[in-house]
């Protein structure tokens, strides 16, 4: 007998995507997954993401225990309820059905199209084909139940702002660190930018695994590592160090990140709601890091920071992570 999943899907505004992960996440071990409305261009064989419409949060528990199950759903039903109540954002309805482990492989291909992303960037799921323009740099990647397809926000802010960074011939060579790589499209992708190498962690083992075939699949196996973990790193400094977190994961880390950073290093960090963006910039201003670019998505924001010079004056100690750094002052 095979096993079998019960699906949580719910359609809600941009804006509240955040809540209705964390909603659902209390329910589902394995996390969540969250598909933005697309339309299909190319011929089919390339989306874009439209920010109008509501996109789909989605998470599995196991239906082998059918009370179990039903009580996940009831959860969720109840917390979405008082949710709606409030009339913030645009909610939709719990939608529920039952998904089996053999079918789980074509199932949730459908939600995965090819996707470009900033000028040159394309995201090729490996099930799918694509006519490569001169430029494009393609990544093939098989999310499985880890997060990081590009299709969420956060992630396609954090690859746009990786790009910028290699036009400016930053990324050339580097020594690149991805904290919660998930997938392990940001490590992927800072390779086929020009990386020299880049170490994935996490502290789910899915998302090892998941990095690690994916670097297998784009032939970058012995320029991609990764390792159940997190800060700090244990392997020197970086020059490049990503964070697709959340707001409430990057202030308390902020410290942390800008340990890893050596001279003249930049961090990237993405998953930061807009309404949290002061406090994320205090964070990080606290730690010694100075934020020198910034993009946005709808609700959604991403930053470039890089250590302050010891001239300007460091915070917290964070002279003691770079002596020596271009000076850069405000």
């Amino acid at each position: 007998m095979t096993a079998a999943w019960l699906e949580l899907a719910v359609e809600a505004d941009l804006e509240a995507v955040e809540t209705i992960s964390e909603i659902l996440g209390r329910v589902a071990s394995g996390g969540t997954t969250v598909e933005p409305a697309f339309e299909l261009v190319a011929e089919g064989l390339e989306a874009r993401v439209d920010p109008t419409r509501p996109a789909t949060v989605r998470a599995y528990v196991p239906a082998g225990d059918a009370a179990a199950a039903e009580t996940a759903a009831a959860q969720v039903g109840m917390a979405l309820g008082h949710l709606q109540a409030f009339g913030l954002r645009p909610i939709g309805e719990l939608r529920t059905q039952i998904v089996h482990e053999e079918d789980w492989a074509s199932a949730w291909k459908a939600h995965f199209p090819v996707l470009r992303v900033g000028r040159r960037l394309v995201i090729r799921p490996s099930w799918r084909r694509h006519r490569r323009a001169p430029d494009d740099v393609v990544l093939a990647l098989d999310p499985g139940m880890a997060f990081g397809t590009g299709l969420h926000p956060t992630t396609r802010l954090c690859l746009a702002m990786l790009e910028r960074l290699a036009d400016r011939g930053a990324v050339a060579q580097t020594r690149v660190l991805d904290v919660g790589c998930g997938s392990g499209i940001l490590a992927i992708a800072a390779i086929k930018l020009g990386a020299a190498s880049a170490l994935g962690l996490d502290t789910d083992p899915i998302a090892i695994e998941s990095t690690v075939a994916n670097a297998r699949r784009n032939r970058l196996v012995r320029r991609v590592r990764a390792r159940v973990a997190s800060l700090p790193s244990g392997d020197g400094a970086w020059d490049v160090v990503l964070a697709n977190l959340i707001a409430g994961v990057l202030v308390p880390l902020a410290p942390a990140l800008a340990a890893e950073l050596q001279p003249g290093g930049t961090l990237l960090a993405s998953g930061i709601f807009i309404d949290r963006e002061a406090e994320v910039r205090q964070a990080f201003e606290a730690a010694g890091l100075m934020v020198t670019d910034r993009a946005a998505e709808g609700e959604w924001v991403a930053l470039e920071a890089s250590l302050r010079d010891h001239e300007c004056g460091y915070l917290d100690g964070a002279a003691k992570v770079a002596p020596t750094i271009e000076k850069r002052c405000p």
